[in-house]
């Protein structure tokens, strides 16, 4: 259920922050995907790393040029059908070449649902993997809520997304310096939102 709060906020946001914030998300997501795609040899994450790339030089100013139209295609081919994979690994992998996706389609149109979207589906994406990897059989409904809601892993999730708006509504317009940290941060030293890293 997307935060009424969080809609609200990005109601105000202009068109590069929501694309910034968009990117944040997604690039914190990202280790997902690449550790997943390197495992089972599935999709081209080199290649979405440079799709993402391509949104962080937009947003910085760089002068770099990319058809971002044209790459959506690129991004749908590398979902992996969750159907064929049986293991949890690729429900990360998929949220996080989903929110790519949603990045695309908020840089083209700065659409505020796509926006909310990503913040949802990465929440989500820490909600399951705690409930995966902690809850067990004998938790009622209300405790594993309780788990997933106190959890410290969903406690960095909301402090993240808190702190990537504040950042980027703190600044009237974007700036080279901001993308490059705001990046910096979403990077995470390549730690995801579910503590996966492919620094192999």
């Amino acid at each position: 259920m997307p935060d009424p709060s969080l809609k609200s906020q990005l109601a105000e946001l202009q068109d590069w922050q929501l694309a910034a914030f968009s990117a944040a998300l997604t690039e914190r997501m990202f280790p997902n995907f690449a550790l997943f795609s390197r495992l089972v040899e599935f999709g081209n994450a080199q290649q979405l790393r440079q799709i993402l790339n391509g949104v962080w030089d937009k947003l910085g100013n760089t002068g770099a040029k990319m058809n971002f139209e044209v790459q959506l295609d690129k991004v749908e081919a590398n979902m992996p059908d969750l159907e064929e994979f049986s293991m949890y690994g690729a429900y990360p992998a998929n949220d996080a070449v989903i929110a790519l996706y949603s990045t695309l389609n908020v840089v083209l149109v700065a659409d505020r649902d796509e926006a909310a979207n990503i913040a949802n589906l990465s929440r989500e994406c820490v909600a399951t993997f705690i409930e995966v990897s902690e809850a067990d059989d004998q938790l009622s409904d209300e405790e594993v809520v309780r788990l997933i809601n106190t959890h410290e892993m969903m406690e960095q999730e909301e402090a993240f997304q808190e702190e990537v708006l504040n950042r980027i509504t703190s600044a009237k317009k974007a700036n080279a310096q901001l993308i490059k940290d705001l990046r910096q941060l979403a990077h995470n030293e390549g730690v995801s939102n579910i503590g996966v890293s492919d620094n192999a």
